[in-house]
């Protein structure tokens, strides 16, 4: 019955199978972490749910050393300490990088796209990213950091130089795999080059475009993340790096599930626009 085609589980069974390995991760961790506070009652390496809650607490309502040497926050209300706090300091700087990354994303598709049709452009491009490609983005990191600091734009830069070059030839592939017929169709009913690249292709392209972006977030936050460990004084990747110092497992077990649930939400937005803004697309 499972290995069939044809089967279709009912809501109820879809319902359980869906959440089934979600359940049988968190019992295997419970029972592991009750073990290991058997053994050992003062064990860091498995906290408790109560102490990962203790701990995550702390990280909202916890100010970081800036507000925390502030005399004026004498006696803070709960928003002020949760706008002050660590947790939400750290995901506001990681935030705004991964924003401006994502945003230098888009010239990388205009690129890819150019590339596709425009063979002039295409001859001129390719060889170069399909070479750029193949650089590890972290061997260049001490690069990033000589040429550009330890400030924002090295960390930017690393994020950029990461995953640009996929999205490019991704971008471009997607271009060369519309079919020839459309294009000459556009230039019969008189479009020009510019409209048959962006009111032809480039609409059908989108949102398989849209879908490779939100297939490399997470490559996004991993070079992100590295940039953050090596050198920075906030962020998510930055506190983690902080406290493994320390072995905190219980603040770092819910940053690393907070850095999940976020990525999950832009994840999710980015399906959601997608399908708002292209109905006839289909792939998940």
């Amino acid at each position: 019955m499972v290995f069939r085609i044809d089967a279709r589980p009912n809501r109820i069974a879809t319902w359980g199978l869906s959440w089934f390995l979600f359940a049988a991760g968190i019992a295997l961790y419970l029972n592991t972490a009750r073990t290991r506070h058997i053994d050992n009652p003062e064990d860091k390496v498995a906290p408790s749910l109560a102490q990962m809650a203790r701990g995550f607490a702390d990280a909202v309502l916890k100010p970081d050393d800036d507000a925390a040497a502030d005399p004026e926050n004498t006696n803070p209300s709960l928003v002020t300490r949760v706008f002050h706090s660590m947790l939400w300091t750290d995901t506001v700087a990681s935030a705004k990088r991964f924003a401006w990354a994502m945003l230098l994303l888009v010239p990388a598709v205009v690129l890819g796209l150019h590339m596709g049709l425009f063979p002039v452009i295409g001859t001129f491009f390719l060889r170069f990213i399909l070479f750029f490609d193949k650089i590890i983005a972290l061997s260049v990191l001490p690069i990033l950091f000589i040429a550009f600091g330890i400030d924002e734009l090295s960390k930017i830069m690393l994020i950029v130089i990461g995953v640009t070059p996929t999205i490019i030839l991704d971008t471009f592939n997607l271009t060369k795999s519309v079919p020839p017929e459309q294009i000459v169709k556009g230039f019969t009913l008189g479009a020009r080059d510019f409209g048959v690249a962006y009111r032809i292709v480039l609409k059908q392209i989108l949102p398989r475009v849209i879908n490779s972006i939100r297939l490399n977030l997470k490559p996004v936050m991993l070079f992100l993340f590295a940039g953050e460990m090596i050198a920075s004084q906030n962020g998510l990747a930055f506190r983690i790096a902080l406290l493994r110092r320390n072995m905190a497992m219980n603040v770092i077990i819910p940053y690393v599930m907070w850095v999940a649930l976020l990525l999950f939400l832009v994840d999710l937005s980015m399906r959601v626009i997608n399908r708002r803004l292209h109905p006839w697309f289909r792939e998940t």
